[in-house]
């Protein structure tokens, strides 16, 4: 085993561990949230969301030491559209967004 191949298997296994990190986080994310913040904020439902982020973290566990298969990139995917696209419409309709307030009051 030379000493590049070392370093890619650990380089793989590093980006495996932040994929499942950042699946996870979006499940327990997307559990927090009330049911109804999933309508009012015009989204999919709770179940549908956190059905996909649990298999996602599945694909995440198995795939982890192969992140870069077809399978780990689906549940990256599947938690950063989450993450990017749901959470912060969720959290703006319960009230916990960023408001734009400035210095000397909204802007």
């Amino acid at each position: 085993m030379t000493a590049f191949t070392g370093f890619q298997s650990t380089l793989v296994l590093i980006l495996g561990l932040a994929a499942l990190a950042c699946e996870l986080f979006a499940l327990v994310d997307a559990l927090r949230h009330r049911p109804d913040a999933y309508a009012a904020a015009g989204k999919r439902t709770k179940n549908f969301w956190s059905i996909l982020l649990l298999v996602a973290v599945i694909l995440g566990v198995v795939t982890l030491f192969n992140v870069l298969n077809l399978f780990g990139l689906v549940g990256f995917v599947a938690a950063a559209v989450y993450l990017t696209d749901v959470r912060p419409a969720l959290r703006q309709v319960s009230g916990r967004g960023r408001r734009n307030d400035g210095p000397y009051g909204p802007y």
